[in-house]
């Protein structure tokens, strides 16, 4: 048994991918697009990104409270 939940041909071996092949993938992948998209309004991603940091400050507070 060797102490494995399944049997040695049952088992399938990942290949193991260095930091550099993973990171080459991604920028092809990233690029594969082409890049012509819609973007985000960064001002309007920024605002929403700090009414939330604010609920959830708000949130805290809230249940932080000395009785």
């Amino acid at each position: 048994m060797g102490g494995h939940l399944y049997p040695a041909h049952t088992r399938i071996g990942l290949p193991k991918m260095s930091f550099q092949s993973t990171a080459a993938q991604l920028v092809n992948l990233a690029e594969a697009e082409g890049g012509n998209h819609e973007s985000l309004n960064p001002a309007v991603t920024g605002g929403a990104a700090l009414v939330i940091l604010l609920l959830l400050l708000w949130i805290t507070t809230r249940f932080n409270r000395d009785r």
